[in-house]
């Protein structure tokens, strides 16, 4: 099993080491959604190389939440406890497409 928080430690260590961004988190945000475009850009053209992006938007993510004093491992199992409660309806839009609406319930945050 992978230990999220050490990945985290070692993102950041590498950062340091070659003298990478540590501070601005604008930029961080811009750099993860350019490597989530260019993963796109791959998968839509069909072209290899898509999951080293999606790599590369994953490195972001630890990195930021490092910064940030976030533990990514931790948010991530109480987000998926949460979104597993979660009910939805299909509901039509206008154009006649189907859409999954979130139903409010008692456990929503």
């Amino acid at each position: 099993m992978v230990d999220l928080k050490k990945l985290q430690e070692e993102v950041m260590a590498n950062k340091v080491r070659h003298g990478f961004n540590t501070t601005d988190i604008a930029l961080e945000f811009c750099r993860a959604h350019e490597e989530l475009s260019e993963a796109f850009s791959k998968h839509n053209r069909g072209q290899e190389g898509v999951s080293e992006e999606l790599a590369d938007v994953a490195i972001f993510l630890l990195g930021m939440c490092e910064i940030l004093g976030y533990d990514l491992e931790k948010e991530l199992v109480r987000k998926v406890e949460i979104n597993t409660k979660r009910v939805y309806k299909k509901e039509k839009t206008p154009d006649g497409r189907e859409v999954l609406i979130r139903v409010k319930t008692d456990e929503d945050p």
